[in-house]
């Protein structure tokens, strides 16, 4: 959960990098908050309807951005430019690719930091 609240801390931080560690787990907390907000909806019968489709909605757009940053920070980790995110299947390899060890062009290693 800190892991979370840490990536929002850094809203719109989008030079430097982020661990492997922290783009999974804010990735893993953002669907449990998106099962959560689904269930919810369904339960409340309001799915894809006004005030609940809203609710997802608004979640959506808070997290747009910290997620455009962490992801950005993530290519960065990996020696890459923030632009590599916009190709489709190689930015999901380099999410699970480790990063570069040691200090690079990016900023210093977030697993010393």
């Amino acid at each position: 959960m800190q892991v979370y609240i840490n990536v929002l801390r850094k809203y719109a931080v989008f030079s430097g990098r982020s661990s492997r560690k922290e783009y999974w787990v804010f990735f893993l907390m953002n669907l449990i908050i998106g099962i959560i907000i689904g269930v919810i909806q369904g339960l409340f019968g309001v799915y894809g309807k006004g005030i609940g489709n809203s609710l997802s909605t608004i979640y959506s757009l808070a997290i747009l951005i910290p997620n455009l940053a962490l992801c950005i920070r993530r290519m960065h980790d990996v020696n890459k430019s923030g632009w590599f995110m916009l190709i489709p299947i190689y930015n999901l390899i380099l999410t699970l690719t480790a990063g570069t060890k040691g200090d690079n062009k990016y900023g210093p290693d977030p697993k010393t930091a």
